[in-house]
């Protein structure tokens, strides 16, 4: 690999580790010429399948559109990097895991539904504003019910515990 400070041809690796889920190897290196350490990060170069659209139409499989979405349905969440590079991974592999050369759009947006409702709530009904085109305040309301009604007894307890602590600030 080219050293990116000298242009050097000559470089070797340092330290060699997997990085994120295990999908990716962190590279170490060191340019044998100006002696300049940097990283480098090595995924498998795998094809996507094609993603059908609600109006039939076929694009490629773009990442960055997910991750996009991802970001704005987190923007100003207490929600880790990590978090996130982990949903975006574990989409991907759910896609290629279906084996077929096409996924429709809609799968997809399920999928990303699924994780947000698991990864942030709050996250999860902006997505799902847009996602399913809210056309009222009554869907929001609709959704945050459903969500509600399937939250888990531990979630359900700290919800709770952060409305007693918001009504105590409110009666002071």
């Amino acid at each position: 690999m080219r050293c990116p400070f000298c242009g050097a041809q000559d470089t070797k690796v340092v330290d060699s580790r997997l990085f994120g889920e295990g999908d990716q190897v962190r590279r170490r290196r060191e340019c044998t010429v100006c002696k300049e350490r940097y990283t480098t990060y090595e995924t498998a170069e795998l094809t996507l399948p094609w993603v059908v659209k609600q109006d039939g139409s076929r694009v490629p499989f773009d990442g960055r559109k997910l991750a996009t979405g991802l970001h704005r349905a987190l923007e100003k969440r207490p929600v880790k990097t990590e978090e996130v590079d982990a949903v975006l991974s574990r989409i991907r592999r759910r896609i290629l895991a279906t084996g077929e050369r096409e996924v429709e759009s809609r799968q997809i947006g399920e999928w990303v539904m699924e994780e947000l409702r698991a990864l942030d709530q709050v996250a999860y009904v902006r997505f799902a504003s847009v996602y399913r085109s809210f056309q009222d305040v009554n869907a929001f309301r609709e959704e945050i019910e459903k969500l509600e009604r399937q939250l888990p007894p531990e979630a359900r307890r700290r919800q709770l515990d952060l409305l007693d602590k918001a009504r105590g600030e409110d009666e002071q």
